[in-house]
């Protein structure tokens, strides 16, 4: 099977899209990588180059040694993954001691993997590990909405999460674990990579200060789904703060309870804090 046939690569290709369609992916914003599962590996094999140059990650991550994955390139713009997805896009392949990796398909015009490609890998690592191997996507992006309340709420998890879960109900359903948030960092850099994987041990969510989001998911569909969630919750949060600076009513602490009674869920106790 031809790379751009496989399934796995057509659904990566449609999540770039969405993001950019949600005006998520300013320029050449954000990054996607896909932990490609080894029967997906086998049915492109043909079509991979697996004679390339041996490159340092910049990291260590011996967990995902021998791995490959699907993965942005840097500088690249999620607008062109769906019209030139061989020049936008990598698969890579992780050596045998988890610190070096080679392209084995795209790139077709030189680049090399998103400069998030460190912090990925090594949430990818952390997520594996938390979740039996089920997580297999990381996704980076800047959701304008998000990013504002990161000017305006004080920039504790606590705080973040329960202000996000009151926007809508079905919030607490879908991040139960809550939300982690890291102060301010240079991006791409192994300070925020080793901030945001120590977060990623208690949550799929982590917003980073005046830059956007980073999300873990089984899942295409489940990983994007809790981005727009995020997203849209924060963005009720907005328009609310711009109505009034208090809230008349909202969801309150025994009702989250409530609610996670009856939809088998378990929210930490250190969110429901009386306000």
């Amino acid at each position: 099977m031809k790379v751009l046939e496989a399934g796995f690569v057509q659904g990566f290709i449609r999540m770039c899209n969405d993001g950019w369609e949600q005006g998520w992916h300013e320029r050449n914003g954000g990054n996607l990588t896909y932990r490609i599962k080894q029967e997906e590996v086998e049915a492109v094999r043909e079509d991979l180059c697996t004679d390339g140059e041996w490159k340092e990650i910049g990291t260590s991550v011996p967990k995902l040694s021998a791995d490959f994955f699907l993965v942005t390139g840097s500088g690249k713009y999620f607008r062109n993954t769906i019209l030139m997805p061989e020049d936008s896009l990598a698969i890579v392949e992780i050596d045998e001691t988890g610190e070096k990796y080679r392209i084995c398909w795209g790139l077709v015009n030189g680049g090399r993997p998103t400069s998030e490609f460190p912090s990925h890998l090594m949430n990818h690592e952390v997520k594996m590990a938390a979740t039996g191997g089920k997580h297999r996507v990381i996704y980076h992006a800047h959701p304008a909405n998000v990013i504002a309340l990161t000017f305006v709420l004080p920039l504790k998890d606590e705080i973040f999460t329960r202000e996000l879960w009151e926007m809508a109900t079905e919030c607490p359903v879908v991040f139960p674990d809550g939300i982690g948030v890291v102060g301010w960092m240079v991006p791409g850099g192994r300070e925020i990579a080793v901030a945001t994987s120590e977060l990623m041990k208690r949550y799929d969510v982590a917003i980073w200060a005046h830059h956007g989001m980073f999300v873990s998911g089984e899942d295409f569909d489940l990983t994007f789904g809790l981005m727009h969630t995020v997203e849209k919750s924060a963005e009720i949060l907005v328009k609310v703060l711009s109505m009034r600076q208090d809230k008349q009513q909202t969801i309150s602490a025994q009702n989250f309870r409530d609610l996670a009674v009856d939809f088998k869920v378990n929210l930490p106790e250190k969110f429901l804090y009386e306000k």
